[in-house]
Protein backbone atom coordinates (compact mmCIF):
# COMPACT_ATOMS: atom_id res chain seq x y z
CA UNK A 1 0.00 0.00 0.00
CA UNK A 2 1.43 3.49 -0.81
CA UNK A 3 2.20 5.53 1.96
CA UNK A 4 0.24 9.01 2.02
CA UNK A 5 1.30 12.02 -0.18
CA UNK A 6 2.18 14.82 0.76
CA UNK A 7 -0.91 16.64 -0.32
CA UNK A 8 -3.43 14.56 1.04
CA UNK A 9 -1.43 15.22 4.88
CA UNK A 10 -1.83 18.52 3.92
CA UNK A 11 -5.20 18.63 4.60
CA UNK A 12 -4.81 17.08 7.85
CA UNK A 13 -2.43 19.85 8.96
CA UNK A 14 -2.00 23.83 8.79
CA UNK A 15 1.36 25.83 7.76
CA UNK A 16 2.66 27.41 10.56
CA UNK A 17 1.97 30.99 10.29
CA UNK A 18 4.05 33.78 11.34
CA UNK A 19 2.64 36.21 13.75
CA UNK A 20 2.34 39.86 11.86
CA UNK A 21 3.08 41.12 8.75
CA UNK A 22 6.96 41.61 7.59
CA UNK A 23 7.53 45.12 6.05
CA UNK A 24 8.65 44.68 2.36
CA UNK A 25 6.98 48.26 1.15
CA UNK A 26 10.09 50.66 2.59
CA UNK A 27 11.75 53.68 1.44
CA UNK A 28 14.08 55.25 3.40
CA UNK A 29 13.64 58.41 5.46
CA UNK A 30 15.88 58.63 8.75
CA UNK A 31 14.55 62.26 8.44
CA UNK A 32 11.20 62.12 9.59
CA UNK A 33 12.70 60.99 12.81
CA UNK A 34 13.82 64.52 13.54
CA UNK A 35 11.32 66.51 11.65
CA UNK A 36 9.53 68.52 14.66
CA UNK A 37 6.11 69.21 14.72
CA UNK A 38 3.94 72.45 15.74
CA UNK A 39 0.65 71.86 16.64
CA UNK A 40 -1.90 74.69 15.49
CA UNK A 41 -5.32 76.11 16.04
CA UNK A 42 -7.55 76.48 12.77
CA UNK A 43 -7.07 75.56 9.52
CA UNK A 44 -4.03 77.63 8.35
CA UNK A 45 -0.98 79.40 9.81
CA UNK A 46 -0.11 82.95 8.74
CA UNK A 47 3.45 84.46 9.54
CA UNK A 48 5.29 87.37 8.29
CA UNK A 49 9.16 87.65 6.74
CA UNK A 50 10.98 90.62 6.57
CA UNK A 51 10.45 92.26 3.24
CA UNK A 52 12.64 95.33 3.28
CA UNK A 53 13.87 96.93 6.69
CA UNK A 54 13.30 100.60 7.79
CA UNK A 55 15.84 102.52 6.62
CA UNK A 56 18.52 104.41 8.58
CA UNK A 57 21.23 107.08 7.82
CA UNK A 58 24.49 108.44 9.03
CA UNK A 59 23.57 112.05 10.29
CA UNK A 60 25.89 115.28 11.08
CA UNK A 61 25.76 118.22 13.37
CA UNK A 62 22.49 119.66 12.51
CA UNK A 63 21.71 117.72 9.48
CA UNK A 64 18.35 117.02 8.25
CA UNK A 65 16.79 113.27 9.13
CA UNK A 66 15.57 111.90 5.79
CA UNK A 67 15.46 108.02 6.83
CA UNK A 68 11.44 108.06 7.27
CA UNK A 69 11.00 104.82 5.41
CA UNK A 70 9.42 102.00 7.08
CA UNK A 71 9.57 98.42 7.13
CA UNK A 72 7.74 96.54 5.29
CA UNK A 73 6.89 92.33 5.22
CA UNK A 74 5.73 89.69 3.22
CA UNK A 75 2.60 87.37 4.55
CA UNK A 76 2.72 83.88 4.08
CA UNK A 77 0.26 81.42 5.18
CA UNK A 78 1.04 77.56 5.60
CA UNK A 79 -2.62 75.51 5.45
CA UNK A 80 -3.37 72.36 7.09
CA UNK A 81 -4.86 68.94 4.34
CA UNK A 82 -6.42 66.06 5.50
CA UNK A 83 -4.38 62.36 4.73
CA UNK A 84 -7.35 59.84 5.27
CA UNK A 85 -8.50 56.49 4.67
CA UNK A 86 -11.04 53.73 5.78
CA UNK A 87 -10.18 50.40 7.20
CA UNK A 88 -12.88 48.30 6.02
CA UNK A 89 -13.25 44.52 7.50
CA UNK A 90 -15.91 41.93 6.83
CA UNK A 91 -17.78 40.16 9.92
CA UNK A 92 -17.30 36.74 9.26
CA UNK A 93 -13.77 37.13 7.70
CA UNK A 94 -12.45 39.33 11.75
CA UNK A 95 -14.78 36.13 13.44
CA UNK A 96 -13.30 33.61 11.56
CA UNK A 97 -9.74 34.26 10.51
CA UNK A 98 -7.99 35.97 13.05
CA UNK A 99 -6.31 33.66 14.75
CA UNK A 100 -2.80 32.80 14.50
CA UNK A 101 -1.81 35.82 16.20
CA UNK A 102 -2.49 38.24 13.20
CA UNK A 103 -6.34 40.25 14.13
CA UNK A 104 -7.32 40.97 10.49
CA UNK A 105 -8.78 44.42 11.52
CA UNK A 106 -5.71 45.40 13.50
CA UNK A 107 -3.34 44.65 10.45
CA UNK A 108 -5.67 46.93 7.93
CA UNK A 109 -5.63 49.77 10.80
CA UNK A 110 -2.16 49.30 10.80
CA UNK A 111 -1.06 49.07 7.04
CA UNK A 112 -3.39 52.23 6.38
CA UNK A 113 -1.50 54.27 9.24
CA UNK A 114 1.26 53.27 7.50
CA UNK A 115 -0.05 54.68 4.40
CA UNK A 116 -0.82 57.68 5.69
CA UNK A 117 2.65 58.20 7.57
CA UNK A 118 4.57 57.22 4.07
CA UNK A 119 1.60 60.09 2.11
CA UNK A 120 3.01 62.83 4.27
CA UNK A 121 7.02 61.96 3.42
CA UNK A 122 6.03 62.10 -0.03
CA UNK A 123 4.57 65.52 0.31
CA UNK A 124 7.44 66.79 2.52
CA UNK A 125 9.40 66.78 -0.38
CA UNK A 126 7.38 66.31 -3.08
CA UNK A 127 3.89 68.42 -2.46
CA UNK A 128 2.52 70.09 -5.20
CA UNK A 129 0.59 73.32 -3.09
CA UNK A 130 -2.32 72.20 -5.22
CA UNK A 131 -5.16 69.37 -5.59
CA UNK A 132 -5.40 69.87 -1.68
CA UNK A 133 -1.66 69.03 -1.43
CA UNK A 134 0.25 71.21 0.79
CA UNK A 135 3.56 72.52 -0.64
CA UNK A 136 7.01 70.34 -0.46
CA UNK A 137 10.54 71.52 0.21
CA UNK A 138 11.14 70.94 -3.70
CA UNK A 139 8.28 74.08 -4.11
CA UNK A 140 9.34 75.69 -0.61
CA UNK A 141 12.99 76.70 -1.64
CA UNK A 142 13.21 79.97 -3.18
CA UNK A 143 15.43 81.02 -6.24
CA UNK A 144 17.69 82.99 -4.52
CA UNK A 145 18.53 79.89 -2.41
CA UNK A 146 19.65 77.49 -5.14
CA UNK A 147 23.49 76.99 -5.67
CA UNK A 148 24.92 77.62 -9.23
CA UNK A 149 25.16 74.14 -10.57
CA UNK A 150 25.22 75.25 -14.44
CA UNK A 151 22.40 76.11 -16.62
CA UNK A 152 22.73 72.18 -17.53
CA UNK A 153 22.81 70.74 -13.50
CA UNK A 154 26.23 68.78 -12.91
CA UNK A 155 27.79 66.55 -10.75
CA UNK A 156 27.64 66.46 -6.77
CA UNK A 157 31.19 68.23 -5.61
CA UNK A 158 32.03 69.17 -2.52
CA UNK A 159 32.11 73.16 -3.54
CA UNK A 160 28.27 72.33 -3.96
CA UNK A 161 27.63 71.48 -0.98
CA UNK A 162 29.93 74.32 0.34
CA UNK A 163 27.60 77.00 -1.09
CA UNK A 164 24.80 75.08 0.38
CA UNK A 165 26.28 75.58 3.98
CA UNK A 166 26.73 79.28 3.26
CA UNK A 167 23.65 79.87 1.70
CA UNK A 168 22.06 78.79 5.01
CA UNK A 169 22.17 81.87 6.79
CA UNK A 170 19.18 81.25 9.14
CA UNK A 171 20.48 80.46 12.53
CA UNK A 172 23.53 82.59 12.17
CA UNK A 173 25.18 79.63 9.81
CA UNK A 174 24.28 76.84 12.17
CA UNK A 175 22.73 74.00 9.61
CA UNK A 176 20.82 71.18 10.38
CA UNK A 177 20.78 68.78 7.69
CA UNK A 178 21.70 67.92 4.29
CA UNK A 179 19.31 65.97 2.88
CA UNK A 180 19.62 63.64 -0.29
CA UNK A 181 19.14 60.32 -2.43
CA UNK A 182 20.69 57.12 -1.96
CA UNK A 183 22.14 57.45 -5.37
CA UNK A 184 23.79 61.15 -4.16
CA UNK A 185 25.05 59.54 -1.18
CA UNK A 186 26.84 57.23 -2.91
CA UNK A 187 28.21 59.58 -4.58
CA UNK A 188 29.41 61.41 -1.91
CA UNK A 189 31.17 58.17 -0.78
CA UNK A 190 32.82 58.12 -4.00
CA UNK A 191 34.14 61.38 -3.35
CA UNK A 192 35.56 61.01 0.05
CA UNK A 193 37.35 57.97 -1.07
CA UNK A 194 38.93 59.99 -4.09
CA UNK A 195 40.68 61.64 -1.95
CA UNK A 196 42.97 59.24 -0.75
CA UNK A 197 43.72 58.47 2.73
CA UNK A 198 40.17 60.58 3.56
CA UNK A 199 37.87 59.11 6.34
CA UNK A 200 34.69 57.92 5.22
CA UNK A 201 33.61 57.64 8.75
CA UNK A 202 32.50 60.86 9.98
CA UNK A 203 28.69 60.23 11.38
CA UNK A 204 26.69 62.52 13.46
CA UNK A 205 24.74 61.22 16.48
CA UNK A 206 20.81 61.17 16.13
CA UNK A 207 19.05 61.83 19.45
CA UNK A 208 17.46 58.25 18.89
CA UNK A 209 21.26 57.13 19.18
CA UNK A 210 21.06 56.17 15.23
CA UNK A 211 24.26 57.30 13.32
CA UNK A 212 24.11 59.02 9.86
CA UNK A 213 27.43 60.17 7.85
CA UNK A 214 28.37 63.57 8.33
CA UNK A 215 29.79 66.54 6.28
CA UNK A 216 31.80 69.18 8.71
CA UNK A 217 30.17 68.53 10.88
CA UNK A 218 26.07 68.03 9.80
CA UNK A 219 24.03 65.19 9.28
CA UNK A 220 23.40 64.07 5.98
CA UNK A 221 20.00 62.19 5.90
CA UNK A 222 19.38 59.76 2.76
CA UNK A 223 15.74 60.37 2.09
CA UNK A 224 14.70 58.30 -1.14
CA UNK A 225 11.52 60.20 -1.31
CA UNK A 226 13.44 62.81 -3.30
CA UNK A 227 13.21 62.30 -7.36
CA UNK A 228 15.84 61.07 -9.39
CA UNK A 229 13.93 62.50 -12.74
CA UNK A 230 14.14 66.15 -12.40
CA UNK A 231 15.54 67.62 -15.51
CA UNK A 232 17.28 71.09 -15.43
CA UNK A 233 18.21 72.51 -19.10
CA UNK A 234 19.33 69.47 -21.74
CA UNK A 235 19.75 67.43 -18.54
CA UNK A 236 17.76 64.25 -17.35
CA UNK A 237 17.15 61.54 -14.27
CA UNK A 238 18.93 64.44 -12.38
CA UNK A 239 17.88 65.30 -8.58
CA UNK A 240 18.46 67.83 -5.80
CA UNK A 241 20.42 68.17 -2.56
CA UNK A 242 18.66 70.39 0.56
CA UNK A 243 20.44 71.91 3.30
CA UNK A 244 18.45 73.70 5.91
CA UNK A 245 17.67 74.37 9.59
CA UNK A 246 15.00 72.77 11.42
CA UNK A 247 12.55 75.16 13.98
CA UNK A 248 13.28 75.34 17.48
CA UNK A 249 9.64 76.07 18.58
CA UNK A 250 9.85 79.53 18.14
CA UNK A 251 8.36 80.08 14.88
CA UNK A 252 11.10 81.36 13.54
CA UNK A 253 13.19 79.22 11.53
CA UNK A 254 13.66 76.17 8.81
CA UNK A 255 10.96 74.13 8.18
CA UNK A 256 9.03 72.21 10.69
CA UNK A 257 5.78 69.85 10.27
CA UNK A 258 2.42 70.86 11.16
CA UNK A 259 -0.70 69.57 12.85
CA UNK A 260 -3.87 70.13 14.25
CA UNK A 261 -3.24 71.30 17.83
CA UNK A 262 -6.92 69.32 19.03
CA UNK A 263 -5.93 66.68 16.85
CA UNK A 264 -2.09 65.94 16.94
CA UNK A 265 -0.80 63.25 14.98
CA UNK A 266 -2.59 60.41 13.16
CA UNK A 267 -6.29 59.81 14.62
CA UNK A 268 -7.75 56.11 14.58
CA UNK A 269 -11.67 56.70 15.31
CA UNK A 270 -13.93 53.87 14.74
CA UNK A 271 -17.04 54.30 12.38
CA UNK A 272 -19.15 51.57 13.55
CA UNK A 273 -20.91 48.92 11.27
CA UNK A 274 -21.46 49.79 7.75
CA UNK A 275 -25.67 50.27 6.97
CA UNK A 276 -25.65 48.33 4.04
CA UNK A 277 -22.48 45.74 4.38
CA UNK A 278 -21.68 43.68 7.33
CA UNK A 279 -18.23 45.37 7.64
CA UNK A 280 -16.70 47.17 10.47
CA UNK A 281 -15.39 50.67 9.13
CA UNK A 282 -12.20 52.31 11.33
CA UNK A 283 -11.03 55.82 9.29
CA UNK A 284 -7.50 56.47 10.12
CA UNK A 285 -6.63 60.57 9.57
CA UNK A 286 -4.38 62.92 9.84
CA UNK A 287 -5.14 66.79 10.03
CA UNK A 288 -1.04 67.75 8.40
CA UNK A 289 0.92 70.48 7.20
CA UNK A 290 4.41 71.87 6.39
CA UNK A 291 5.70 75.51 7.28
CA UNK A 292 9.04 77.21 5.85
CA UNK A 293 9.22 79.85 8.22
CA UNK A 294 12.85 81.42 7.14
CA UNK A 295 13.44 81.32 3.25
CA UNK A 296 16.96 81.18 4.49
CA UNK A 297 16.79 78.19 6.07
CA UNK A 298 16.36 76.33 3.27
CA UNK A 299 18.50 75.85 0.44
CA UNK A 300 18.96 73.53 -2.67
CA UNK A 301 21.46 72.48 -5.49
CA UNK A 302 19.23 71.23 -8.19
CA UNK A 303 20.46 69.37 -11.33
CA UNK A 304 22.62 67.10 -9.42
CA UNK A 305 23.73 64.32 -12.29
CA UNK A 306 25.19 61.57 -10.33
Amino acid sequence: MASVTLAESAKLAQDELVAGVIENIITVNPFFDVLPFDGIDGNALAYNRENVLGDVQVLGVGGTITAKAAATFTQVTSTLTTIIGDAEVNGLIQATRSGDGNDQQAVQIASKAKSVGRKYQDMLVNGTGSSNEFSGMLNLVSSGQKAATGTNGGALSFAFMDELLDLVTDKDGDVDYFMMHARTLRSYMALLRALGGASINEVVALPSGREVPGYRGVPIFRNDWLPINQTKGSGSNQTTVFAGTLDDGSRMHGIAGLTAEAAAGIQVVPVGESETKDESITRIKWYCGLALFSEKGLAAADGITN
